[in-house]
């Protein structure tokens, strides 16, 4: 069975509820979850599967000093990791309706990471179901993983998760 790992940040809040909602539905692949703040150098080798979990947070602290969210500190990590053969998808949490201009714009740089090391994420998503502005996750007409707005539209992320989760079996067991 190919092992599966969902690495998340920040921890204890709404990144870390949606990362075991997913973990729960990919039950059977037994991921491990890891909050990134925790994550070192070598862990990605350990997998075939990933799913990395990502807040994009608010202009009020854009223009502050950076927050601690765990990415920060492991983007250059995984910047060194070896990606190559592994099955990678995103999820990213935004607010909509505060910053419209901004919604999960952490996925698109975490995205952008990842294509740069010459790989590609599964499990994109199709726009027409959100209301923004403007999303540096949207990529080629999709956003290239799932996003959730806990904020505004926590009524529908079970629904969205479990249509993710079931699009990433797909991908994650071929």
């Amino acid at each position: 069975m190919k092992k599966t790992a969902i690495f998340y940040g920040p921890e204890g809040g709404r990144t870390e509820s949606v990362a075991k909602q997913i973990a729960e539905l990919l039950a059977e692949e037994k991921p491990d979850l890891i909050p990134v703040s925790k994550a070192v150098k070598g862990d990605i080798k350990k997998y075939d599967n990933l799913v990395f979990g990502i807040a994009t947070i608010g202009k009020e602290t854009w223009d502050a000093e950076p927050v601690k969210t765990g990415w920060f500190e492991y983007m250059p990590v995984l910047e060194d990791e070896n990606l190559e053969n592994k099955k990678i998808a995103i999820f990213g949490l935004g607010d909509h309706v505060r910053w419209p201009l901004h919604f999960v714009d952490s996925m698109g740089e975490l995205y952008r990471l990842i294509k740069g090391k010459g790989q590609d994420t599964v499990g994109k998503v199709n726009p027409e179901d959100y209301t923004f502005d403007e999303s540096e996750a949207l990529v080629e007409g999709l956003f290239v993983g799932l996003p959730v707005d806990e904020d505004f539209e926590a009524e529908l992320t079970e629904s969205r998760i479990k249509n993710w989760v079931n699009e990433l079996k797909k991908h994650f067991n071929d």
